[in-house]
């Protein structure tokens, strides 16, 4: 039995479930005790490591969450708003960590969420990249430096697979821009132009989103105002950037009390 933290993932199918697997076998930091998948999925009752096209891991996957939960210090989840909220409940139950790298919540969601969160540790965070949530600094300090006259906007690029816009890492950077000017970006918030708009509405903070190919993650927040543009940018080329980030999180949930957490209070920023 190993002294190292014990990880579930859910969705372990995706993309980044698969990449999360990955990044935590090779850490040295963690190791994998479960692996969760919907029910009717033909990975379920098979092993993991041949499921992936490889050697056994000795880990079935399983559509029995809280049993899986039961066994980790930490459950990372990138999945779907209804499904991370369910595992947020079964968590808190087994007094696991659980680090949300889910996107597209709405407010119910994040009620049920917060509800969890009394009972044990929640990092949730739009985007686990450190670059990202470096921007995220940098895009409420300039927005907080500038005044209205200066229109920002958020363009955010995905691949064509990505089913939310905007996207969580673009409405992070939207709510650090409103923080950082000191209005509520529900109230101003201006997206999906199309056809005979009428000018900018004065204040606002834009959205616009991109969807195409395999394109891991682009994000840019534009401070426009009469004469001169300021750009900040962050790209993304691998999605192992985002497991490291979830890892890291869950490392740092273990020493941490019950409540809900964000990536720039794991990176101290």
């Amino acid at each position: 039995m190993s002294d190292l933290p014990g990880i579930v993932v859910t969705g372990v199918s995706g993309r980044m479930g698969q990449m999360l697997v990955k990044t935590i076998n090779s850490s040295g930091k963690a190791h994998l005790v479960g692996a969760v998948e919907r029910k009717g999925h033909d990975w379920v009752g098979r092993d993991l490591g041949t499921c992936m096209g490889g050697a056994e891991m000795g880990v079935i996957v399983t559509d029995e969450p809280l049993e899986a939960f039961a066994k980790a210090q930490a459950v990372i989840d990138f999945t779907a708003p209804a499904a991370t909220v369910e595992f947020a409940l079964l968590a808190a139950q087994a007094r696991a960590v659980h680090v949300i790298g889910t996107t597209g919540f709405e407010a119910e969601h994040l009620t049920k969420i917060a509800a969890a969160a009394r009972h044990a540790v929640i990092v949730r965070a739009g985007n686990m990249s450190l670059g990202v949530n470096l921007l995220t600094q940098l895009t409420k300090k300039v927005a907080q430096a500038l005044d209205a006259d200066w229109d920002i906007e958020v363009i955010e690029a995905h691949h064509n697979k990505k089913v939310d816009a905007p996207s969580g890492t673009a409405l992070m950077l939207g709510r650090a821009a409103a923080e950082g000017r000191g209005i509520d970006l529900e109230d101003n918030t201006e997206s999906g132009r199309d056809g005979i708009t009428g000018a900018r509405k004065p204040g606002a903070i834009g959205f616009s989103a991109i969807r195409g190919g395999d394109i891991v993650g682009e994000h840019d927040v534009l401070f426009a105002a009469a004469g001169e543009r300021i750009v900040l940018r962050h790209i993304a080329t691998d999605r192992a950037i985002f497991a490291r980030g979830a890892l890291r999180a869950a490392l740092w949930g273990q020493t941490q009390k019950p409540g809900e957490y964000d990536m720039i209070d794991v990176l101290g920023l």
